[in-house]
């Protein structure tokens, strides 16, 4: 048996934990799957499972390895239906990876349209607030948001978002609209622990930085709740444009300070191979560029 076959039975082993039911999806016998596994591990020199009459259990080295072989065995995967033209066509699953909000507030309906585009394709979301590992964690296309590190991923930019400072309307008639980031000392703070685990927000003041420690009235856990708590006249919060497009265009908040803001981070979309990539990554980058280029929550330039 040779490498890639060995790779496919401890994969099904690795999820189904039985070399039993490795088998039966095989369609090869328990003692096959025993000797793969077995010719394996002395290959790789190290055990990648333990043994017991529960049936099988991944080690940590078995973790890393079936990680692995997810990826390469989707790449031959990839290759083989490419080699065959089942690339033409946009199918099969794409898994996506964004930060919540911005799922919520700007990506669903694109997705939506998209679906109706390419009806055989299958989106699995991820919400993630971190920048995921697109090989390890098996992500085609993730949304991140801020300045770029250096890696091998392929990254088209989409757009740009600011840090806002908001409130309602009613807050701001009742208890005054701040002029400088100073004046925060003495105004009702609504903190996201979410954005930042330190009571302090960042400005800048003549292209100098600034920071300014809070004393917040209400701490959240996440952004949605300052959100709802800043609609309701509970203070100010911050958090990122496009988390409050909505309710900015609604009315329901306004922004301060905005000649203090920090400079707009960027967005982009992230994804692997280029243009090698399965027709289903390459239509969903290219259809959700142009739809996010055109969305009033994201800045250009």
């Amino acid at each position: 048996m040779d490498r890639y076959q060995q790779m496919r039975v401890f994969q099904a082993v690795f999820e189904d934990l039985s070399l039993a039911a490795a088998a039966r999806r095989l369609n090869i016998s328990v003692a096959t799957v025993t000797r793969a596994m077995a010719m394996l591990e002395q290959r790789l020199g190290t055990p990648l499972l333990s043994r017991s009459t529960r049936g099988v259990q991944p080690n940590e080295a078995g973790e890393r390895f079936a990680l692995d072989c997810q990826r390469i065995l989707q790449e031959v995967a990839e290759a083989e239906a490419s080699a065959s033209g089942l690339h033409v066509h946009p199918r099969g699953q794409l898994t996506l990876a964004m930060p919540l909000l911005f799922g919520q507030q700007v990506l669903t309906p694109i997705l939506l349209d998209y679906l109706d585009v390419y009806p055989e394709v299958q989106i699995f979301g991820q919400y993630l607030d971190r920048v995921p590992n697109l090989h390890e964690d098996g992500v085609d296309v993730a949304i991140q948001v801020g300045e770029l590190a250096d890696s091998s991923l392929y990254a088209l930019k989409v757009g740009s978002i600011r840090h806002v400072i908001c409130a309602s309307p009613a807050y701001l008639a009742e208890q005054g609209e701040p002029e400088t980031p100073q004046s925060l000392s003495s105004a009702w703070i609504i903190h996201a622990s979410a954005d930042t685990r330190l009571p302090e927000w960042r400005f800048q003041n003549n292209a100098r930085a600034l920071t300014v420690n809070l004393h917040p009235r209400l701490n959240c856990a996440t952004h949605q709740a300052a959100i709802v708590a800043a609609c309701a006249g509970a203070g100010l919060t911050r958090c990122m444009s496009y988390q409050v497009h909505a309710q900015l265009q609604a009315g329901q908040l306004r922004t301060v300070l905005d000649a203090f803001e920090l400079p707009p981070q960027p967005v982009h979309l992230l994804y692997r191979e280029g243009r090698k990539a399965a027709a289903r990554v390459r239509s969903f980058v290219d259809f959700a560029a142009a739809k996010l280029r055109e969305h009033p929550a994201l800045t250009q330039g």
